[in-house]
């Protein structure tokens, strides 16, 4: 276990084990003969690959909607849409079915949101109006609400106080000595993908394809900026800077209160996961969703600080941390002004260190077990990596503030495992890994694309005991079109929360959309989050490899 045993994994079910002078088997410790039986003798039923209009369940497994697209969550908000990452936080840790969910909302659908079909102008943007960005805008970010579990069924807390939404035009603080682009305070979220939690029970929600809708600032050779336009145009109606999207943002569950961690760097996060050490002082992992990008850690110098320390990029070739540090990288200093432009920029601070370009590095979650740390690498077709892969960083000596570290390839994608395109993680109470697939919808159930024999997108478990051990096993189909995202376990282990992203995505006509789940009466397919819940969910959290004897 190395250094594991000396700080905690912010998960939302359980702490990292403590050291034990045990003799480890397997990573696991030693496990008594009738327990290895037991796990032996659980067997799991996994589904086949289908392109059914539904959510698809294994065996032993059933859910409920909890919440979807335009649900009122107060008397004045309603519920985002395309939820993404969620997280549940109990008010009481010894009621596990009583607490604030919080759910991300990563972009828009304008023929649903703001009733806009782009493919009807030959110049969109000139036919785009106010108040449709306006709508737009309300949709993206994050929403609070407090949720309730009673007779089995999850259930929202309707005009709870703390039900609130965070989006594209909340004042939000900057984290940060400097101004960002002139501004201490930045309006609006957006691109939320993924996220995390602080050891101080907040959430994190993380600023992702931000270039889509306030464009992005590129500079030439001669470090001459361009402003290149978005994809949606709200830079149109609001002039906002390229600069003040692409960050982690914290928002305090208690009051909505939220802030953009600039030290933590700005590109295109699809996560952020806290590991924090003895002594309190933290350290963040999060990954740039895009081909050829990479992965970064911010070790703090202060304790429950993520402002104070340093950002490293990965160099997985030799297995070092870089520091993206003005201060001491010569490169840095004869490119950028100051560490503020280092931060903004630092996907160039990245590569001018030597940071090692990954395909596509989205969730990142850390092993319970072992302490290891994987990452989604979900594809780079450019490079004929079509099916991506998980990464595995082992740590020097197992400290998670160490500089070095041992880079390998934890599973490929592929038919042959019966998965592709790797992008949420996450463990269960056991340690089992559960993962859920991405690949695109204009690819999808297509018989030129390489990904027909999976169908439609999944949510996957590997098993880390037992005669299923190291399988991939499907146990959730999406509806068409749509994305499995942001599997949270509840404190008890027996609800798995997850998210069904934009189902009916290639649907050009509201008319005729190309999926109706959930099933409404209006027939519109919507985004939500479900509770899933059954016999196979409390089975796979008992499997406690933590029980040392």
């Amino acid at each position: 276990m190395g250094k594991v045993g000396l700080g905690t994994v912010v998960m939302p079910q359980f702490l990292v084990s403590c050291g034990s002078t045990a003799t480890p088997t397997n990573g696991f410790g030693n496990i008594s003969k009738e327990r290895l039986n037991t796990l032996k003798a659980f067997a799991l039923e996994g589904l086949v690959a289908s392109d059914t209009d539904d959510l698809l369940l294994a065996k032993g497994l059933n859910y409920h909607t909890i919440i979807k697209w335009g649900d009122k969550i107060s008397d004045t908000d309603t519920f985002g849409f395309n939820n993404d990452f969620t997280c549940f936080i109990p008010f009481d840790e010894n009621n596990p079915k009583d607490g604030l969910l919080w759910v991300n909302h990563e972009y828009v659908n304008p023929l649903f949101v703001s009733d806009f079909d782009a493919r009807k102008y030959e110049n969109p943007f000139e036919h785009r109006t106010k108040e449709q960005v306006d709508k737009e805008m309300y949709d993206v970010g994050g929403t609070i609400v407090r949720i309730k579990e009673e007779n089995g069924v999850w259930k929202v807390v309707e005009n709870d106080p703390h039900n609130r939404r965070i989006n594209g035009k909340t004042p939000i603080s900057v984290n940060w000595d400097s101004p960002i682009k002139g501004k201490s305070t930045i309006i609006g979220t957006n691109s939320n993908c993924s996220g995390g939690i602080t050891p101080w029970k907040t959430f994190l929600t993380c600023e992702e394809n931000y270039d889509g809708f306030f464009g992005e600032t590129e500079y030439d050779t001669n470090n001459v900026a361009t402003r290149r336009p978005s994809s949606y145009g709200w830079e149109n109606f609001y002039d906002y800077p390229p600069e003040h999207y692409g960050w982690v943002v914290e928002v305090n569950p208690k009051d909505g209160t939220a802030q953009k961690h600039i030290a933590l760097g700005r590109f295109a996060h699809e996560c952020c996961t806290l590991y924090e050490l003895e002594d309190k002082r933290v350290v963040a992992y999060t990954a740039d969703d895009k081909n050829d990008e990479h992965l970064y850690k911010f070790i703090s110098s202060e304790p429950g600080s993520l402002k104070e320390g340093t950002l490293f990029v990965a160099d997985t070739i030799n297995g070092i941390w870089l520091a993206l540090d003005w201060e001491t990288q010569a490169v840095l200093k004869s490119n950028f002004k100051d560490q503020t432009e280092v931060l903004i920029r630092a996907r160039e601070a990245a590569k001018l260190l030597g940071g090692t370009a990954l395909n596509r590095p989205e969730d990142i979650e850390i092993d319970p077990i072992t302490g290891n740390i994987f990452i989604s690498l979900t594809n780079n077709k450019q490079k004929g990596d079509v099916h991506g892969s998980i990464l595995k960083i082992e740590e020097n000596n197992g400290a998670f503030d160490a500089l070095h570290f041992k880079a390998s390839t934890y599973l490929a994608g592929g038919e042959e495992k019966g998965f592709s395109c790797p992008d949420n993680l996450a463990f269960d109470l056991s340690g089992n890994l559960w993962l859920t697939s991405d690949m695109s919808g204009n690819s999808m159930n297509k018989k030129d694309k390489p990904y027909m024999v999976f169908k439609n997108n999944s949510l996957f478990v590997i098993p880390r005991l037992g005669e299923d051990a190291g399988k991939v096993i499907r146990v959730a189909s999406a509806p068409k079109d749509a994305e499995l995202t942001g599997p949270w376990f509840s404190p008890d282990g027996k609800t798995l929360f997850l998210s069904v992203q934009h189902p009916g995505e290639q649907t050009t006509d509201l008319k005729n959309p190309t999926s109706t789940w959930p099933f409404d009466e209006d027939g519109i397919p919507k985004p939500a989050v479900v509770a899933i819940t059954g016999d196979l969910i409390e089975k796979m959290n008992k499997l406690n490899q933590f029980e040392i004897i």
